[in-house]
């Protein structure tokens, strides 16, 4: 089992950035691959990226490629999700997640047990 903590949302203006953090509890953090969803008010929850348990994989939904980037530190056990030239779009509640699939990454909902609380991100034009 594995606790997540989402952090580092906030309001922030067109083209400006956020970086968002998922602290997670327990030793086996180095075994999980960490994905990133996000819900805008009246839309389902929708696939941001995912990053495997190594760190050596990563993919993204093509309305985030090269805006951001997902990454992990083992050590801290933390994942982080580096976000650049913010959009309006991007407004959503923002979800890191953690699964121990290893046979994949995982892009749905249902690819993942845990979840963490949310963190709030508003982009203003």
């Amino acid at each position: 089992q594995v606790q997540l903590v989402d952090s580092g949302g906030g309001l922030v203006q067109a083209g400006g950035s956020l970086r968002l953090s998922c602290a997670a509890s327990g030793r086996t953090f180095s075994s999980y691959n960490m994905g990133w969803f996000r819900q805008a008010p009246g839309k389902e929850r929708e696939f941001v990226a995912v990053i495997n348990w190594s760190g050596g994989r990563t993919n993204y939904a093509d309305s985030v490629k090269g805006r951001f980037t997902i990454s992990r530190d083992n050590a801290k056990t933390t994942a982080y999700l580096q976000m650049n030239n913010l959009k309006p779009e991007d407004t959503a509640v923002y979800y890191c997640a953690a699964n121990r699939n290893f046979g994949g990454l995982g892009y749905t909902v249902g690819d993942y047990p845990f979840w963490g609380q949310g963190t709030e991100v508003t982009v203003s034009s």
